[in-house]
Formats: C-alpha cells, structure tokens, sequence
C-alpha cells in the first residue's frame, strides 16, 4: 500500500521550484508508505510524479516507485495491490515474447500488461484494489485510474489551471496557492449523509475519482481544463447481467459461492510480511477469519475491539469464534479516554468533515493490529452485497404493511412514536428483553423508532422511504446560512434505480449502498484508518467475481424469513457452529450518545457554542443549540446530529477555511 501524488503544469516553470512541491505533496503521505520515497518528472512535458511505499510485495528496490516500463513509454506511480498478478504474468508470457522481468512486484506486472493489451484491457484482467497515474510519454497523455468498488482513494483537479492529483487531500492541499474554499453543495450532502460522496470532495475544484473510472487528460484538452472519464467496468451492467442470470438451484449457487470466497480469500493472503485479520465475531469477519485460518499451517493472527459498556461490548463473541478457530487472538478494549486521545486526530487522519462515529475504534484496532501485522483481512462489503443491513429487511416490511394506508393517517401514525424518547423506548425493550426472555428485539430500539416515525411521517413513496433512512439532518439547507444549493442536487444516481427495473425492493437500497455509502463512508472509514498507522487493509468480499455472484443469488437467499445474509451464515455454519454466531445485528457502534452526556460534554460544548457558530457564519445556531438542548435532556439522541457538526467544527478549525 502506498501514497501517490502529481500534478500537470499548465507552463514551464523552475525545475527545482517543481521538485520543492513534489517532494512537499509527497511527505504529507508518508504514512501511507514509510519504507520509501521517490519522484521523477518530465520536464518537457511538465509532468511529476511522486510516491511514498509500504513494501508488501517485492521488498527489494525493484519493486520502488514511480516506475518505467521497459521500453520507456509509460511510467506509473500505484497504490494498492493487484491479487492476481502471477497469473498476468503467465498470460503476458503468452503473449509477448519480448518481455523480461527486472523483479517480482505487481507494479512491474501492471507495466508489461498495459504495454502488450493498454490500461483499459489491463485493469479488466485485473482483480485487485488500487488508484494510479500513468504518464504515456508517446502520446502525451496523463491517465487516473481507480478500483471497481472503490477501496483506494483518489482526488484531482485544478490549482491555478495545473492539474494536480493526490491519494489524500492532504498533498493537495500543499500544492502552492491552493484555494481552500468550501463546496456549498458538498456541505450539503456531508450533513445529509455524514459523509461526502464522489464525486465531490469539501473544496471546490477537487474531486474524488468515482470507483471503476478511467480519466484521462492531454495536451488537446489540458488547457480547457477538460478531461475524459470512462467506466472500465459498470456495476450497473453486472446488477443487470445477474438479475438476467439468477442461480435456480440453492445448492449450487452455495458451493459457487464458497468456491468464490475460497479463491478470493486465499489471493489476498499472498504477502511477502506478516497479516492477519480483524474479528469482531459476527457473520462477515467471522467467514473470513474461518476461511483464512482453513489456508493457513499456523494460527491466523485475529484482532478485535470492545467497551467498558456492557450495552456496546461485543468482544467476547469474536474471543468465542478466536477460541473455535483456534486464531492467535488479541482484544483492545476502547474507553472515554481512549477517544479522547483519538478524537485531535481525526480531522488529519481524514482531511474533510467524517461522521462515521465508528472511525474511532476502526483507528484503535488498527493500531493494534499494525503492532503485530501489516496487511489486514477484514469482512467490509458483505452487508452490501449479501442482504446485511437491518434496513433492508425493515423498510420493504413496513412499506408493504402501511402503503395501503392514506398518507395522512400514515404521517399520525408517525406521530404517535413521540409518546415516547429514545431512551425510554430502549429502557422499555430492555424490560421486554428482561420479562420475556425468548423475545428478542433489536438493539436500540429507541433510535429505529424515531427513525421509523421520520419515514411514515414524510415518505409517501418507497424512494422517500429509502431516502429518508440516510438522512441525518432531515433539512440540511436550512442549517447552513447563505446555502443555494439546489434540493435536486442531494439524492445521487437517483434516475440508474428506475432504469435498472429490479425485481424487488431491498436491491435498489442494495444498489444506492454500493455505489455511495460503501466506497465513501465503509471504505474510506477503514482505508484513511489503517493507513495512518501505516497498516494495509484487505476486502476478499469485495473481489469483483464475489460481486458479480451474488447478484445472481435470489434475494431469499440473502435474505430469508427475516434473517439478514442468510446464504453467508449457510457456510460459516460449516466452520463455527450455529451458537457462537446467531444473535441480533448490532454493528461497530460506540457509546456515542452517552459520551456525549459525560466525558465528551465539555468539548462538544466548547465546538457547538452559540457564539463561535455565529461568528464562524456557517451553521444556523439556533438549530444547533435546540438539537444539543434536545439531547442533553434525554428526550432525543441526537448523537450522530452532533456529531457531524463536531466533526466539521474540528476540521474546520484545523484547516482554517478561507471563504
């Protein structure tokens, strides 16, 4: 795993002044590659390239970057990890006779591939996860490239008409006389979602690179500040092709399926050092530390993280599954204190506003791990693709019980959930659980509920159903002062779920969950996360084969009688047994609500303060202060509200916007 940086002068200027900024872009990343630094530039054609290395393949010097080809036309500078490099190679042999082998790194690998077939062929043969630069020096021609699902990040665009490129904004940022300006319409979307999604980034003219998207820029198009995107694989056609193809038989789209998984894992664990995987004891990480410990002669390196709150610990499942497996197991358990230590990091570890609350213990169990591995497995993706999500199987349900129902008795009906807070609805399934103990609710029942009653309260179709699910702050225009921004503008892709015609209503939230909340908030939560503590993360469900199988599966077998990945939890059962891993989905929450109430109170306070709102000129104070007021009382949690303020209150002040 590595750091990647570059730009593409609109003119000549000083050659040392050029490698200053280089080299400056290229340390802010230094701990996406701490074992080496390298650049190189043409200046002829005003192009640089910049790379730092974390040496997994290939440990010797012939693996460093930027690297040429071997007749000199391309030169690339890449991160990530191609998987099945050894089998390109044999195609490569195949096929051209001319090639000889300096190393053994996939980079190399990639280079001969793209001189025999070009870089669209090249990445479709590809499976692995990665963004690059390659610079065509026959043709002039700049190229960005990303994985298909979108597990490695990427930015670009336009500082004083240069074009410039970067793993994290970070290194942008230190290109000279870069405009620090905030995207009004990004904002918009960050409050909306908690996160930013591709392909707009918190400045404006920076973007990020949308996953499976090819860009390319040359001295034709340079100078209007135009470019050429282009899909090299398209989600939407693999959705299609699975929805034509659906598997008939249980049986053998099982045994696919386990076949699938098998390969992918056992790619992703080739490693010249040491790696392991994270468990949190549920069903995704579960399967897969299952499946590498299956491949392995000596006990697979497992990590996990748990609280001080009963309510949030969940640790001792995944020791159970450790036990099971017989992993070499290792247990971090976060506390108040731990987050506050994490907190003052966050808005560098992530560069633009981030409210996925979980990003605290993903950062801590990285730190953990990077103390014994460096490359980690993990069990991200699978509630995508497989059925995973709560909402999933919620949503369709109560559409299918109340759309019968006027609008206007379905809003009441809404209404009536206030009799009630949240905590009082969590206290009451706490009794329930208590009294009736074969009754199982879900976990935090107080927050689903008034979850529910925003829905039947404003969704009169099931797009607003879905819509509404993700929104955080239910009007995010009117909490930002001066915002133009239009309505039509926050939903994204919303016209590819009509055109898809899916056959039933869980795979458009399926749909809408891959192509933004995975790669913008799950990925990127993890990929920013682990690579600040230099440790190099894995998605073995995210293999584009896995992807493509499991849109063949019928939706009764993800999934079924109301349990969520059923087809998943039909293979674990082969490796652990049915106890350890059947229990209500909980997800990698912390104890945000009643941090906010105690350790965290005074900190929030400080960034959530009237009068420093009201002069930074940004948010609507008064929104704020109710919604904190709200919260404190115990009527309403409104953490995940505040968080994403507080966040954006860090970055904010860390980055000392000009507007």
């Amino acid at each position: 795993m590595c750091g990647i940086a570059g730009f593409l002068l609109n003119k000549d200027l000083p050659n040392d002044f050029n490698k200053k900024n280089i080299l400056s872009m290229i340390r802010m990343l230094s701990h996406r590659g701490p074992d080496n630094e390298e650049i190189w530039n043409n200046q002829e054609n005003k192009i640089f390239f910049g790379h730092r290395r974390l040496s997994i393949l290939d440990l010797s010097n012939s693996g460093n970057q930027p690297m040429h080809s071997s007749t000199g036309r391309f030169t690339i500078t890449f991160n990530g990890e191609i998987y099945n490099h050894l089998d390109i190679r044999n195609l490569i042999k195949n096929e051209s006779k001319t090639i000889s082998w300096i190393g053994t790194s996939d980079t190399e690998t990639l280079l001969a591939a793209i001189e025999v077939w070009g870089i669209e062929i090249t990445l479709q043969k590809c499976i692995g996860m990665f963004s690059l630069a390659l610079w065509d020096n026959k043709n002039n021609k700049l190229t960005l490239a990303r994985d298909r699902m979108g597990e490695k990040p990427l930015y670009y665009g336009w500082v004083e008409n240069n074009f410039v490129f970067a793993s994290e904004l970070k290194a942008l940022v230190k290109y000279p006389n870069f405009k620090k300006k905030i995207c009004k319409n990004a904002l918009t979307q960050y409050l909306k979602l908690n996160y930013i999604p591709a392909p707009l980034s918190i400045y404006e003219n920076i973007y990020k690179l949308e996953p499976a998207t090819l860009l390319h820029i040359d001295n034709t198009n340079f100078y209007k500040k135009d470019f050429e995107l282009k899909k090299y694989w398209v989600l939407e056609e693999v959705i299609q092709s699975g929805q034509k193809n659906i598997l008939p038989s249980e049986q053998v789209a099982l045994k696919k399926l386990e076949e699938c998984l098998i390969k992918s894992v056992h790619s992703q664990m080739l490693s010249d050092v040491p790696l392991g995987a994270f468990l949190s004891g549920g069903i995704d990480s579960s399967l897969i530390s299952a499946l590498m410990q299956s491949n392995s002669n000596l006990p697979v390196k497992t990590f996990t993280v748990g609280f001080e709150e009963s309510g949030y610990d969940e640790s001792n499942y995944a020791l159970s599954v450790s036990k099971h497996l017989r992993t070499a197991h290792s247990e971090v358990i976060v506390t108040n204190k731990d987050a506050m230590t994490v907190i003052p990091k966050l808005s560098e570890m992530y560069d633009e506003p981030f409210a996925d609350s979980s990003q605290i213990p993903t950062y801590l169990i990285c730190c953990a791990a990077k103390k014994k591995v460096t490359v980690a497995l993990t069990g991200d993706g699978s509630d995508e693709i497989f059925g995973g999500y709560n909402s999933y199987n919620l949503l369709p349900s109560i559409w299918k019980k109340t759309n019968w129902i006027p609008f206007s008795l379905r809003r009441h009906l809404g209404k009536s959930i206030n009799v009630l807070s949240i905590d009082n609805w969590d206290r009451l399934s706490k009794f329930i659980k208590f009294i009736f103990t074969d009754k199982i609710l879900p976990n935090h029942l107080g927050r689903k509920l008034y979850k529910l009653k925003k829905i039947l309260r404003d969704g009169s179709s099931f797009e607003e159903f879905s819509d509404i699910l993700q929104n955080v702050w239910e009007d995010p225009l009117n909490l930002i002062k001066n915002n133009i921004t239009s309505n039509l503008q926050l939903r994204k892709n919303n016209y590819l779920v009509k055109d898809l015609n899916f056959l039933d209503l869980v795979s458009p939230l399926m749909y809408q969950d891959c192509i933004s909340y995975l790669p913008d908030d799950i990925l990127t939560k993890v990929d920013r996360a682990a690579m600040f503590t230099s440790l190099e993360t894995r998605v073995p469900f995210l293999d584009h084969n896995v992807v493509s199988l499991s849109w063949q599966l019928p939706m009764n077998m993800k999934i079924r009688n109301g349990q969520t990945k059923w087809a998943l939890r039909q293979i674990l059962y082969k490796y652990v047994p049915k106890n350890l891993i059947d229990r209500p989905k909980s997800g990698f929450e912390i104890p945000l609500s009643l941090w906010l109430k105690g350790p965290l109170k005074e900190w929030s306070q400080n960034l959530l303060n009237k009068s420093r709102i009201d002069q930074e000129g940004i948010f609507n104070s008064e929104m704020i202060e109710k919604t904190w007021n709200e919260h404190m009382s115990g009527e309403y949690n409104w953490s995940s509200k505040l968080w994403s303020i507080l966040m954006f209150q860090c970055w904010y002040e860390k980055q000392k916007i000009i507007n």
